[in-house]
């Protein structure tokens, strides 16, 4: 890690079942040595954990339990998915775990990441204390929140927070309705949105920046178009795709072809192919890879 770089911790409570890729979401966080997560749920430790990733077993229900007693409210829904409401309340939830660190994060295990603190750089975390890789929303799939009372209560914040969160209901308020307190009039040009925006000191303080790291979704690509990589590659914690093949990418979020990917691929498989040099993922999944 650079000589003064703030700390980071990525908070990912997942109750279930490990996905097939955990081999390879896990071999990307290795290499980000200088960053930390922290996996808590109920499908056991994944096998070769790096040093920088640590597991808590916690059943669901008593994962629940300590929400309610930490939020004051009654959060016990049948669908694990529900805790997306959370994610801008995980600061607040793990007080203990954050405790040291200079950022939090919140995130998903749908993505590769490439060299984050080649995207992170110390310059933009001394100057910004909140950072989206969308410009016009939160990204709930990896958002950084700078570890102050501000950002760590900030939730309470969203409209209606306490009874939509204990609604059996999915709101999306990590990326909906936490996004409405940094961002307004998001459907305007982009010169009258971001003027606007300058008037509110939670977005100064803000960057909502595109990473292009979520293809084939709403955002166009790079160059403006809807013409997306049909192939991303990871060597050796750097990611890049055959459509910027010169440029390195934070991560990669592959939330639309993992529904078409092989449910059946073997975890075995999938090891192997994390300890290799290189590997390529596409339409169909992910491949060894020729360097």
């Amino acid at each position: 890690m650079p000589v003064n770089s703030p700390s980071i911790l990525f908070l990912i409570p997942y109750f279930g079942q490990w996905p097939f890729w955990m081999p390879l979401f896990l071999k990307s966080c290795e290499f980000n040595p200088s960053i930390d997560w922290l996996l808590v749920g109920d499908c056991g430790e994944p096998e070769n954990l790096p040093p920088n990733v640590r597991y808590r077993y916690s059943s669901f229900a008593d994962y629940c339990d300590l929400v309610s007693a930490r939020l004051g409210l009654d959060f016990h829904p049948v669908n694990p998915y529900k805790l997306c409401d959370l994610k801008p309340a995980f600061g607040y939830i793990h007080q203990e775990d954050i405790e040291g660190y200079d950022f939090w994060a919140f995130g998903d295990l749908d993505l590769i990441y490439g060299d984050l603190r080649a995207y992170f750089t110390a310059e933009k975390l001394e100057r910004y204390d909140f950072f989206s890789t969308h410009e016009r929303r939160v990204s709930g799939h990896l958002c950084l929140l700078r570890n102050n009372e501000l950002y760590t209560t900030l939730f309470w914040k969203i409209p209606e927070f306490k009874r939509r969160v204990q609604d059996a209901q999915h709101y999306a308020l990590d990326e909906g309705g936490f996004s409405r307190l940094f961002l307004r009039h998001k459907n305007l040009p982009r010169p009258l949105f971001q003027l606007l925006n300058r008037l509110n000191p939670l977005r100064r303080a803000a960057e909502f920046k595109e990473a292009f790291s979520t293809p084939n979704a709403k955002v166009p690509w790079v160059d403006g178009s809807l013409s997306f990589p049909q192939e991303w590659y990871w060597q050796a914690g750097q990611l890049t795709n055959d459509r910027c093949p010169e440029r390195a990418f934070p991560y990669f979020h592959f939330v639309v072809w993992k529904n078409l990917w092989k449910k059946d691929t073997s975890v075995s498989s999938v090891t192997t192919l994390a300890n290799s040099a290189c590997w390529k993922m596409d339409v169909e999944g992910v491949h060894g890879h020729d360097v």
